[in-house]
């Protein structure tokens, strides 16, 4: 068994009361680990009926658990995977467990909300488990002194509490009302995770049934009694302001009932609080057909206020900076330059990725109810505590008296994770004394900015007369950040080795976008390996596990960030399920393997031509990310990892004309279609007693080395700028 300290009393760990009909309310503090809460924790009002709160368990007298989970649902699943955990260690049927999305409510919780860097399940994985294991043991508690025995005679199992060497048995439901008062022990029994029955098994998507039946979950489905509708105008260039506009004539179209600028500038947004347009049209109706229609018709008169820039101005200062050799060097193994002098073969090569859009399926969009002193939030973001407090900067008013509900969202990827969108429904709300919902256009999304940035690597390698890799460079720069990971592979399996990154300033915003820097990182690394390989007449596996075992038994440096012996294993594993090495006609594969996130994921591809053009056939992935909690959660956000990462490889771009982005919809900034998609995508976990890492994002970036590889031996061509499917690179998936 695992024994886990709580270290603190009742009071200050867990609060119990009487809930209706006998029920047990058990509150807790996620994220926490096994850190105390403070003795100022707030008591906890009594429901008289099924209702949400923040981090709280409720056991009713049927015996059905509710959960209300405070981190924003992006897709990522983790609305069925966080109740997994509490049932595991509550030993509570899986039937009788739901989970309800929680509001905004940091000072329960005692930590942040938010969801990002696939960290939801690895920074709670300890306050879940603390949780269920409290209930169960409050439970058996009250039975033991119900029955007159110790609690050391009784034990539990699927909602039923039962005497070791008796006959009594009583379900969770029936004795619920009895443990309240029962003060946790100091110390709490975990489950080994041998002795797991629940996690780690395959379940349904809990909100499954609500999506595709149409339910209203999303920020687009809320409605109120009495709300408005609004769009917003933002200027169409960088560097541009809003000056005035033909405000009489659009008011005076139908179904419009006021048009407005819109200040939405506030002290000290923070890196998550950027906004290239903070002054914005905005034109508020009744409905989106009518306001669409406004939006047409609106003349707008901007000013200039900064350089407009474009793509070929980003491309210079990217290669003028690598010129000017200036960076300072971010880590340093050895004598590269006296390495690289002495080699038998050297070849280097350059990467390039433009800016992307992030367009998710469902349009920004917000709801704000905006009073004299107080604000009512509600809609799909991956940052609530950080939306609250901007908009009590930007209103003027005290956090406290701002709510935030979080909707299901069609899709983050990083895009919600800014403060723009909500801002900007609060401003509108404010200035029309009534409940809006602000709703974005797919124009108005992909020429706004927060963009992926554009990035710039050269990759250098040089070989011994026997093929031994000697040296290594890496060098590499982006807006506003370099992409280059100093302390990742294969910092510390190469005896010479550097590592450069920087970045340059554009007016240009750009925000996080799924695995930041990894997904372009992994790609250029991985295909300049394969090269490395070939120039060396090794198989690109074997280069790679040769690197690992250096790592392993003779390290160069004083640290790497990775695991090399896990490292090699998703490598190993992929390889196996694979059957790498074994030719098939006409298959043309591909092979990459990536850490980020914590986690360490290896790709296959197999691609076939048809009618001459690629088609990827099927993707074999092999993934260690920790103990897993839902198997078929995670084998689908490792397949849509992999859909993603090809599709942006192959077709994504967004460029600038003076300023203005050339793409606003998707008749002309090209996303993978269902044709272009893999037939199959097989994944393999490797089984570990390791706490969970991440899961949502470290399965994009291997995805497009392997997808340049394949096309490699396909075609014969080497891809080193995406996306892939320009016309000087002569590539295009098929369809």
């Amino acid at each position: 068994m695992t024994l886990i300290k709580t270290k603190v009393g009742r009071r200050s760990f867990i609060k119990t009361s009487a809930a209706t009909g006998g029920g047990i309310l058990i509150g807790f503090n996620w994220l926490v680990s096994c850190t105390p809460a403070t003795e100022e924790e707030p008591t906890v009002a009594i429901p008289n009926e099924w209702f949400d709160i923040n981090g709280y368990i409720k056991i009713g007298d049927t015996g059905m658990v509710t959960i209300y989970s405070p981190n924003p649902e992006i897709g990522q699943n983790v609305m069925t995977s966080m109740p997994m955990i509490v049932a595991e260690e509550l030993d509570v049927p899986w039937k009788n467990v739901v989970v309800e999305q929680g509001s905004l409510d940091e000072d329960a919780f005692k930590n942040p909300q938010f969801a990002g860097g696939s960290l939801s399940i690895k920074l709670s994985w300890d306050a879940l488990r603390m949780a269920g294991a409290a209930g169960k043991r409050m439970l058996m508690e009250a039975a033991a002194k119900e029955w007159g025995v110790a609690v050391t005679d009784l034990t539990a199992s699927e909602g039923v509490i039962s005497e070791i060497n008796g006959e009594r048995t009583i379900e969770y439901g029936q004795i619920a009302s009895k443990a309240v008062g029962i003060e946790v022990p100091e110390e709490l029994e975990l489950k080994e995770p041998k002795d797991y029955k629940l996690i780690g098994t395959r379940q349904k998507n809990v909100e499954g049934p609500k999506i595709v039946t149409g339910k209203p979950l999303f920020g687009l489905d809320y409605k109120r009694e009495g709300m408005l509708l609004a769009m917003i105008e933002h200027p169409p260039a960088f560097g541009l302001k809003v000056v005035d506009f033909n405000t009489e004539e659009i008011k005076a179209m139908a179904g419009v009932k006021d048009a407005f600028i819109i200040d939405t500038t506030i002290p000290e947004p923070g890196g998550l609080g950027i906004n290239a347009f903070p002054q914005l049209v905005a034109i508020v109706g009744e409905s989106t057909w009518q306001l669409m229609k406004a939006k047409k018709a609106l003349k707008v008169n901007y000013e200039s206020v900064s350089e407009a820039e474009n793509s070929e101005m980003h491309a210079a200062k990217m290669q003028a900076d690598f010129e000017k050799g200036e960076a300072a060097t971010s880590r340093l193994d050895g004598d590269p330059d006296a390495a690289f002098a002495s080699a038998a073969k050297v070849i280097e090569r350059t990467y390039t990725a433009p800016f992307m859009a992030h367009n998710t399926l469902e349009p920004m969009n917000f709801f704000a109810n905006v009073t004299a002193d107080k604000a009512e939030l509600v809609g799909p973001t991956q940052t609530p505590k950080l939306l609250e407090d901007s908009v009590a900067k930007l209103l003027d008013i005290p956090a406290e008296n701002i709510t935030v509900d979080m909707t299901r969202q069609g899709g983050g990827f990083g895009r919600r994770l800014y403060t723009h969108f909500g801002l900007e429904a609060a401003a509108i709300s404010k200035k029309m004394g009534a409940p809006i919902k602000m709703i974005y256009t797919r124009e108005d999304d992909m020429s706004q900015g927060t963009y992926r940035p554009t990035y710039r690597s050269v990759y250098k390698a040089g070989l011994d007369e026997n093929n031994n890799l000697i040296a290594f460079s890496v060098k590499g720069i982006g807006i506003p950040e370099g992409p280059v990971f100093p302390n990742r592979f294969p910092a510390g399996s190469v005896d010479n080795y550097v590592a450069e990154s920087r970045g340059i300033e554009t007016n240009i915003s750009t925000g996080a976008w799924r695995a930041p820097r990894s997904h372009f990182t992994a790609g250029a690394e991985q295909s300049f390996l394969d090269e490395v390989a070939e120039l060396a007449g090794k198989d690109p596996i074997d280069l790679r596990l040769e690197l690992f075992e250096r790592a392993m038994k003779n390290p160069v440096g004083e640290e790497h960030e990775y695991d090399a012996e896990r490292y090699a294993g998703v490598l190993k594993l992929v390889k196996e399920k694979s059957n790498w090495g074994t030719e098939t006609p006409g298959v043309f594969r591909g092979v990459a393997a990536y850490f980020c996130h914590h986690s360490y994921v290896a790709q296959v591809m197999d691609m076939v031509l048809v009618d001459g053009k690629p088609k990827v056939q099927k993707v074999y992935c092999a993934v260690d990310c920790g103990i897993l909690i839902n198997r078929e959660g995670a084998e689908n956000i490792i397949q849509g990892g992999v859909v993603d990462g090809i599709g942006h490889a192959m077709y994504s771009e967004l460029k600038f004309e003076n300023g203005t982005p050339t793409h606003k919809n998707f008749t002309t900034y090209q996303l993978v279609r269902f044709n272009q998609a893999p037939a199959e995508i097989e994944v393999h976990f490797v089984e570990s007693e390791i706490a969970p890492t991440g899961l949502g994002e470290p399965g994009l970036p291997p995805a497009v080395g392997a997808l340049a590889n394949a096309l490699y031996k396909a075609t014969g061509t080497r891809y080193y700028h995406s996306p892939f499917s320009t016309a000087d690179q002569g590539s295009n998936l098929i369809g």
